[in-house]
């Protein structure tokens, strides 16, 4: 039996000894055991063996992480929350000093966060109570790691360094590469910081511009401001000029209220450049030197004003023209009607706009609410939608000439019958008449459009709906009118077979919509894509001219020919390259530069003036605008002789960098026009219609004195 408990005796010190061995060798490793999850690790190291002479200790906690998982900087973005040590149980520490190394941005949902992946040691300088004294450490960590899930984790960490020599250990240098990403004041990666601005508005964005002595590859900022302002911002939109050696970066600052964005200005921000391994860190106080917008509502109410007046202006303008022939036609078909059918036809179309602005008021809500860009007239952008609305159109042509008088499919509601969506006896088909009016309606801006809404996107939902409604009814306002007083319509001549010549030529008015719809998408996808659609298009129309008098059988083959064109039109997009947009598809001619707006600062310090053109294909007003005032007179000639140095924005495709200088200025909608100069280096915006004298008047405004001995140099051609 002794012998028993001798044995158990001796079991019992070989196991606490070798439990000690795990302690013992972290003390002389200088590093904590690995605290472990599933997704992490994490312990605590130092740089050094023993405390020594000095006053404090380098340490540092090291984070290891499995593929896809993240855990927080020091300000974690949109979400998230950085590690919270706790010190509580520690004996001669006086305090614990993080930094924080330059973090990467991650993006989940729309979200921006910012961290790091894979390893990261966060620095520590431990403050010592006694020089010379052994340090016992104590650390109590909350922290949150993160992929598409997040889980939060605790750990418990103990270090304990010795008095005596403090020689390097092996973790030495693994501290010391990460010391060397905290970011500095820019001197040892050749990174400075030029100017950092705020401009407020609609649409507030803070703007950097920052040089290195090295082309800059990729970067980025992060904006940290007080605890009292609450903002966030999106990631910056960049442009690069001077061999890449200048980056000009505007920072959207997303906040519900854009009023609460005022308290920015004058106020310190932490600004944190990162561009690949190099980074800077810099304080300062943003400068309010940029723009605000001018035309602004000074309320609510006045935003509604200015909503009805835009869509009311609305109707004038040349982006309406191409449903022109359907108002004719729904005015037309009115003549000796009664007056209570007048009134049924033209509110069932106004009902029909106002309608599909409140639905464009919903896609605006949802998209602003998932991070995406929003504007106006953005459908434009995308051939999916400029192929439906071809085929559309295409149909309603034949449906005029009296191609076919079968019923549509479901989908579109029936509102063929009674003669097709045009016939406008049908409440139905006017009420559709309306959408597509509106639709086709709303690729350009207008006066007070922009303004209007500018202002509902720095809204709330509830604000962007009622500004879209109120617009809608602008717009539909003539046909309000009418419903008012049928009279007028009921004075038009009656139905006669004089119609029939009528709608042969809007039919040809619709098919030239078709065409335009078609130019747009060969600027997207490409000349061969569109001809293929071109082609899918005249199969259309021919299957719907063979089988006018078609009957069961054939009927039936010629409805599922029908809809495999339509379905070969809609996967066309799919099966062809996406045009890159080089210069080649940006600029006009040679004289026009790409749109640079890193460049512009440049030439405006060079004392030139600078007019910026951001236009799209398929914005009518824009190709109104070119050849009635910038293709000729005095315009054109000073955007030729080299006076004035013109930039070309070509929004046809999304672009992202576009989208941002748009909001800059408050403005969602295009066209838009810019003049810059040493007398307005903010930029000088014009209206959307433009006239000689207000674009000569810009140029006049912008161009600072010169000395009798003083002559502009000659922009460079083809390109910036």
């Amino acid at each position: 039996m002794k012998q028993n408990r001798n044995i158990f005796l001796i079991a019992a010190v070989l196991t606490a000894v070798l439990g000690l061995f795990p302690a013992l060798a972290a003390a002389q490793s200088g590093a904590s055991a690995w605290v472990r999850t599933d997704q992490t690790q994490v312990r605590l190291v130092a740089a050094t063996s023993g405390t020594g002479t000095a006053g404090s200790v380098r340490l540092g906690l090291h984070f290891r992480l499995e593929p896809g998982w993240k855990v927080y900087w020091r300000s974690p973005g949109d979400a998230g929350f950085p590690p919270k040590p706790e010190w509580a149980g520690s004996r001669n520490l006086a305090s614990a000093e993080f930094r924080w190394p330059a973090p990467e941005r991650f993006e989940l949902f729309g979200l921006d966060t910012f961290g790091y992946s894979d390893e990261v040691v966060l620095p520590i300088t431990a403050r010592l109570e006694r020089s010379g004294a052994p340090l016992a450490l104590k650390l109590g960590l909350d922290y949150l790691v993160c992929e598409k899930i997040c889980i939060p984790y605790q750990a418990s960490l103990a270090l304990d360094l010795p008095g005596g020599a403090a020689t390097p250990t092996e973790h030495a240098h693994l501290i010391d590469r990460f010391v060397s990403r905290v970011p500095g004041d820019g001197s040892g990666s050749g990174l400075t910081l030029e100017r950092a601005a705020w401009r407020g508005g609609g649409s507030p964005i803070i703007e950097i511009t920052a040089r290195s002595l090295a082309a800059f590859e990729k970067p980025d900022v992060i904006v940290e401001t007080p605890p009292d302002v609450d903002a966030s911002f999106g990631r910056p939109v960049m442009t690069l000029s001077d061999q890449g050696r200048t980056a000009r970066l505007r920072i959207p600052i997303r906040v519900e209220d854009a009023t609460k964005a005022r308290s920015l200005g004058g106020l310190p921000v932490t600004l944190t450049l990162v561009d690949g391994e190099r980074s800077m860190e810099r304080t300062v106080t943003l400068d309010t030197g940029l723009p605000t917008p001018t035309v602004q509502p000074t309320g609510f109410f006045a935003a509604l004003l200015v909503a009805l007046l835009g869509g009311l202006i609305l109707n004038l303008m040349p982006c309406v023209l191409p449903v022109l022939s359907l108002k004719l036609l729904s005015f037309v078909g009115q003549g000796g009607a009664a007056a209570a059918g007048v009134r049924r036809t033209f509110l069932a179309t106004a009902a029909g706009i106002v309608a599909s602005f409140a639905c464009l008021a919903a896609v605006v809500i949802a998209a602003k609410a998932a991070g995406a860009t929003v504007g106006w007239g953005v459908q434009f952008q995308q051939p999916l939608f400029l192929i439906a609305m071809a085929l559309l159109v295409s149909l309603f042509a034949a449906n005029l000439w009296g191609w076919f008088e079968i019923r549509l499919p479901q989908a579109v509601g029936e509102v063929a019958a009674s003669g097709g969506p045009l016939h406008q006896d049908s409440a139905r088909g006017a009420f559709f008449t309306g959408v597509l009016a509106t639709l086709l309606a709303t690729p350009c801006s207008a006066p007070f459009v922009g303004t209007a809404v500018g202002f509902a996107l720095a809204q709330g939902p509830l604000p962007i709906l009622a500004i879209f409604v109120v617009m809608g009814i602008g717009l539909a306002l003539p046909y309000l009118v009418i419903a008012a007083f049928p009279g007028a319509a009921v004075w038009l001549p009656r139905p006669g077979r004089w119609m029939i010549h009528l709608r042969i030529l809007l039919g040809i008015a619709l098919m030239g919509t078709a065409l335009w719809l078609l130019s747009i998408v060969a600027a997207q996808i490409g000349q061969s894509g569109a001809f293929v659609l071109a082609a899918l298009i005249v199969a259309l129309l021919a299957v719907l001219w063979l089988q006018r008098q078609a009957t069961g059988g054939r009927r039936t083959g010629g409805r599922v020919a029908l809809a495999a064109i339509v379905v070969l039109a809609l996967l066309v997009p799919g099966r062809f390259k996406v045009v890159p947009m080089s210069d080649a598809t940006v600029v006009a001619s040679d004289a026009w530069r790409v749109f640079d707006q890193t460049a512009i600062e440049t030439l405006v310090r060079e004392g030139r003036v600078v007019f910026v053109d951001v236009t799209a294909d398929w914005c009518i007003t824009c190709q109104v605008n070119k050849a009635a005032v910038l293709a000729r007179g005095d315009d054109a000639t000073r955007l030729a002789d080299g006076s004035v140095v013109p930039m070309r924005a070509d929004w046809t495709r999304p672009n992202e960098e576009i989208s941002r200088y748009l909001a800059s200025f408050g403005r969602y909608g295009i066209p838009f026009n810019v003049v810059y100069g040493p007398a307005a280096a903010d930029g000088i915006a014009l209206p959307e219609i433009l006239t000689r004298e207000a674009v000569l008047n810009a140029f006049d405004k912008a161009r600072a004195p010169m000395t009798s001995d003083a002559h502009p140099a000659r922009p460079a051609r083809g390109g910036s």
